[in-house]
């Protein structure tokens, strides 16, 4: 399967958007979390592409072959717009949205502001916001998140650090070398500006006002958001269907992209 790289041009200040597609058939839009970028959808968009999907990945504005976050960054505002563009530029009504951490946020956001446009919601290794942290809380967050960073640059080694971290403890060469290689290609003003918006304005969205069909992929390892909080998302969002996968952590799409991919596919079939 050989994907395209495609840029949705779009009118100052909101930046272009570098987009891989491939395939032809209902549009399928993946959004990565917020260590990643589009690269890190490789074997999603080859298995959609094979069974009669459009599969698109986007990088999100600051990531990857996109332009640069501009001013304060609207986590809701932005981010909806930037899948927005891409949905315009594919001239579909609607789209199937596939998100991972971070980016099934962004998924899900679209689906409760914008809901004629979202056919269908799979939220994979997701959370529902941040409601539950006090303003302090959110700081220390924010603190702990950013201490790598000391003297403004990213270190040689975060990429490797971050992945072993998100991963299972036996997860595949493969899976750590794509995860690492996408967390050390971030840009750190990008990277920090998403943190910062991500953490303190990703509240009081009402999961169950979500009306199109919605998929929750969980990992049975995984350490960012473990069981206690996806439970949530499967006790809020009405008629959810739920799929598990084994001996995967925070990046199942990754680690276990047979098991994700088979659980994709027979959700949007």
């Amino acid at each position: 399967m050989d994907s395209q790289t495609i840029t949705v041009a779009r009118t100052p200040p909101s930046p272009h958007l570098a987009v891989s597609v491939a395939g032809q058939g209902p549009l399928v839009l993946m959004v990565h979390g917020m260590g990643g970028d589009r690269h890190t959808w490789r074997a999603q968009m080859k298995a959609l592409a094979q069974q009669g999907f459009t599969a698109a990945s986007v990088d999100l504005r600051g990531y990857g072959g996109s332009g640069d976050i501009e001013g304060a960054l609207d986590f809701h505002r932005d981010f909806g717009a930037d899948l927005l563009a891409v949905l315009d530029h594919f001239q579909v009504p609607r789209a199937h949205l596939v998100g991972l951490s971070m980016g099934s946020r962004v998924a899900r956001s679209l689906a409760l502001r914008h809901p004629e446009r979202v056919a269908s919601l799979v939220l994979a290794d997701s959370s529902p916001g941040f409601d539950a942290m006090g303003a302090d809380e959110v700081d220390r967050f924010i603190a702990e998140r950013s201490a790598a960073f000391q003297g403004g640059q990213v270190p040689a080694s975060f990429g490797m650090d971050q992945a072993r971290a998100m991963c299972a403890p036996d997860a595949a060469p493969e899976a750590l070398r794509s995860a690492a290689e996408a967390m050390q290609r971030i840009r750190l003003k990008n990277y920090l500006a998403v943190l910062v918006a991500s953490t303190r304005q990703d509240r009081g969205d009402r999961l169950e006002q979500i009306a199109c069909p919605t998929l929750v992929i969980t990992s049975d390892q995984d350490r960012v958001y473990p069981e206690p909080v996806t439970r949530q998302l499967l006790a809020r969002i009405p008629g959810v269907a739920h799929a598990r996968i084994e001996r995967a952590g925070h990046l199942s799409n990754l680690e276990q992209p047979e098991a994700f991919n088979r659980a994709l596919l027979a959700f949007l079939r």
